[in-house]
Parts: structure tokens; C-alpha cells; sequence
């Protein structure tokens, strides 16, 4: 009789039949349940006897289908796991690499051709005050760059420009040379690079917001030959041995004399040689030293800048990179689209 009934907790395949098995042996109407309920019937000494009896069968039950239990817990994981199972020896999913801006490359090649030169990497606020970007840099209230129609003003007032401490987004990074002239003592050299932003119609060459970068040196002695040998440098390592430059009279508040200055460009393709414009620079027009001064002393420092020379030059980074790739809109470089921004691979 046991052995039949191990035999059958044995031979369940599965937990629900195993709980099938365990009932009808062992539940409230189980056949060993109804043996136990007949031991009132017996006389006492058979009673004693036949009742050990059951009740080791009733424990030996119990661990059979306990120890069958674990079995087959096992055995529905393993076949689970082996139903859901990764194979770890495929590859994975391979995702494109990723790749810096096309700008940012050019402008961190930029930045490392004056670093190289002695040139410290410097940076500024990009919602500026009306003072640091116009003010000290000699632009005057008449000046066109203060309308509303041409600038990112942070407030509404009509007048911003007028107001102390008005904001704004700045127009070029120009005003980094104030702010690092108002901390620091000549001699020095820094190149200050970032994003400005215009109030103008956006079209195939112009943008609301582009990439700037700006070169200030001052000193003792510093003169337009100084700033036509920086730019000639900078001109080689951008486009060779054999590139040169060329300054144009041109007219900028903040600086005296002032030029734009072209570079003499070979096109690889078709081997012909053209002039670049590439930005506007000078000499730091002695009002922009007075400004920085008269800050100094604002501050609690001494003035140091009235008397002394330096020169200060900007160039747009978009240029570069359209006149090298070339890229015919620069409404291209904002538009986020993955064909056009992985093709520029490697860079910083």
C-alpha cells in the first residue's frame, strides 16, 4: 500500500499533478485520511499498532512529495531558462559612433593654433551686460548695433541699452576683452571663443546665432606688425605653407586703425587661388583702455592700461568651416540631421 502511493507522488510530472496526488492521499477525503478516521473501530492493541503504522506512512508522504516538490521546481526552472536563454557569444547590437560638431572641431583647431602660440583659452557670459558689450567698447548710443531690430535684448524696455545693468545676448565676444583687461595686468595673450547672437533674417549666410572667435594681445610695444604676424601664423596652420594676408582699411569702434583681413586661399579641387575675408581686427582703440581703467578704479585696483598697446581681432567660425568642407547654407550646421553631421569625423 505505501509503496503504491510513493509510487504514485513519483510519478507526477508536473507540480499540479503532484498537488492532485497529494490530495487524494492526504487531503480531507485522502485514503490514508480515511484510514486514520477507521482506528476507533479497532481494539485497542491492533488500534496502537495499525495507527503507528499510518502515521509513519503519513510522514514518509509528506517527505516524498516534499523532496518531489523541489524535483520538479527544478526542473520547470531549467526548462524556463533554457526556453528564455541569451547566447552571450553573439554579438550585440552595434550603435554608429558618435562624433563631435563640425564646428566644434574647427573651433577647438582654432583655439589649439593660438594655444600654441602662447595664447591662453579664456570665456565669458553669454547674456551679457549693455555695458561690457557696447559701453566700454567704445560703441555709441547712436550706434545701429543697439536698435531692437538688431539685438537680443532680455528685457522689454525700449531704451535697454541706456539702463544700468540692461542685459542682453551678446552681439559678438568682443566683451571678454573688458572683462579680462578690468582682472588682469599686461603683458597677456588670449583668444576668447563662443556663440553670439544677431536679430537678423536668417538666409544661406546668415544666422541668429553663430560661433565667434576673438584674439586680444596687449603689451608693451604691440603693433599692427604683431597682429599681422599672429593672423599669418594662424593662416599657414589652416591652410599651409604657402598662404598669406592681407589687411583692408576698415572702420570698428573699439579698435584704431582698423581692418579686415583677408587670406590668400588655394582651392585643392581646382588649384586657383581668391582672397578670404575672414573677420575684422586692429589696434585696441585707446577709448576701450580708458574704459578698463576707469573700471579698475570702479573695482578698488589701479589703473595700468592708459598708455599701453595692444591689438584685438574676430573671426566667424562658420566661415572657416563652409570655405573648407565646403558647406553652401549655414543653416546646415543647426538642423541636427545625422547624414550631414556624421560625415565630419575625427576632430577634437
Amino acid at each position: 500500500m505505501l509503496e503504491d502511493w510513493l509510487q504514485q507522488i513519483e510519478e507526477a510530472s508536473s507540480l499540479e499533478a503532484l498537488e492532485a496526488a497529494r490530495v487524494r492521499l492526504l487531503g480531507k477525503k485522502g485514503e490514508l485520511t480515511q484510514k486514520l478516521k477507521q482506528l476507533g473501530k479497532l481494539p485497542p492493541e491492533a488500534r496502537r499498532e495499525e495507527g503507528r503504522r499510518l502515521n509513519e506512512a503519513k510522514r514518509a508522504l509528506e517527505a516524498a512529495i516534499l523532496t518531489r516538490r523541489e524535483a520538479l521546481k527544478r526542473e520547470a526552472l531549467g526548462a524556463r531558462l533554457a526556453q528564455e536563454a541569451l547566447d552571450v557569444t553573439l554579438p550585440g547590437l552595434a550603435f554608429p559612433p558618435g562624433n563631435t560638431h563640425v564646428l566644434t572641431q574647427v573651433l577647438a583647431e582654432l583655439v589649439g593654433i593660438f594655444q600654441r602660440m602662447g595664447y591662453q583659452a579664456v570665456l565669458g557670459p553669454e547674456a551679457e551686460e549693455a555695458f561690457y558689450n557696447f559701453d566700454a567698447l567704445n560703441i555709441p548710443e547712436h550706434h545701429p548695433a543697439r536698435d531692437m531690430h538688431d539685438t537680443f535684448w532680455l528685457t522689454t524696455t525700449p531704451k535697454t541699452s541706456q539702463i544700468e545693468g540692461a542685459k542682453l545676448l551678446r552681439t559678438h565676444t568682443s566683451p571678454i576683452q573688458v572683462r579680462y583687461m578690468s582682472q588682469h595686468t599686461p603683458p597677456f595673450k588670449i583668444v576668447a571663443p563662443g556663440k553670439v547672437f544677431r536679430h537678423e533674417a536668417t538666409d544661406a549666410t546668415h544666422e541668429a546665432m553663430f560661433h565667434q572667435l576673438e584674439g586680444l594681445v596687449v603689451g608693451d610695444n604691440i603693433t599692427m606688425a604683431d597682429l599681422k604676424g599672429a593672423l599669418l601664423a594662424m593662416a599657414r596652420a589652416l591652410y599651409g605653407p604657402e598662404a598669406k594676408v592681407n589687411f583692408r582699411p576698415s572702420y570698428f569702434p573699439f579698435v584704431e586703425p582698423g581692418v579686415e583681413f583677408e587670406v590668400w586661399w588655394t582651392n585643392p579641387k581646382t588649384g586657383k587661388g581668391t582672397w578670404l575675408e575672414l573677420g575684422g581686427a586692429g589696434m585696441v582703440h585707446p577709448e576701450v583702455f580708458r574704459a578698463v581703467d576707469e573700471l579698475r578704479r570702479a573695482k578698488g585696483l589701479a589703473p595700468i592700461y592708459t598708455g599701453k598697446t595692444g591689438f584685438a581681432f574676430g573671426l566667424g567660425v562658420e566661415r572657416i568651416a563652409m570655405l573648407r568642407y565646403p558647406i553652401p547654407d549655414i543653416r546646415a550646421f543647426f538642423q541636427n540631421r545625422i547624414p550631414f553631421l556624421t560625415q565630419f569625423r575625427g576632430g577634437a
